[in-house]
């Protein structure tokens, strides 16, 4: 497990693929095992080989990939019961930020990627803004956690939207706001209900 910047905050993940690992990340950040977390890919052959993203609308995905917006995709391949709604779906996003894109890569598939923080405490863009409670916890698992640093400082601000494709055509869902505003998806053709 490891905290590393993303485009928008610093995020606790680990590879998706290890429900134990997975498992622990819900259990650092003290968060209910009914809020999926989001994961992270370096390109679309990532997310390809694990989800169906062919139940996006078309130009969704090039359209706001790579960046700070997470799609609620059809699994392809068997994922941790965790990371799926009661759907079968989990929510994944390109990400854009250099160093987490090089960490997937790395790690050879999807990584979990939520907000390294305490559930219910804000999300940090500072590397000295993290919680030292989160901290501890990871501190304490010696070698499998730790922080990964370099590139791009996260810039804060608004968490990555989430949106669920409802027709495969332009009609999608808005389940959070974030850096990706309903008016930029509007202006790129997409219904946002």
């Amino acid at each position: 497990m490891l905290i590393f910047p993303t485009e928008t905050f610093f995020a606790l993940g680990c590879l998706a693929c290890c429900a134990q690992a997975v498992g622990r990340v819900y259990q650092l950040k003290g968060r209910a095992v009914q809020q999926p977390l989001p994961l992270l890919a370096t390109d679309m052959d990532q997310v390809n080989r694990v989800m169906r993203p062919e139940a996006a609308p078309p130009g969704l995905l090039s359209r706001f990939w790579p960046g700070p917006l997470s799609v609620l995709l059809p699994v392809r391949l068997c994922l941790p019961k965790l990371l799926l709604n009661t759907e079968g779906k989990a929510a994944v996003r390109v990400t854009s930020h250099p160093l987490a894109a090089e960490l997937a890569l790395r790690a050879g598939g999807l990584l979990t990627a939520s907000s390294a923080n305490m559930s219910g405490r804000a999300p940090v863009c500072e590397h000295g803004g993290l919680d030292p409670e989160l901290l501890d916890a990871l501190g304490a698992l010696g070698d499998m956690g730790g922080i990964l640093e370099g590139g791009p400082v996260p810039t804060g601000g608004a968490p990555s939207s989430l949106v669920e494709p409802l027709d495969g055509v332009s009609r999608i869902r808005l389940l959070r706001a974030g850096a990706v505003s309903a008016e930029a998806l509007a202006a790129a053709g997409f219904v946002c209900e």
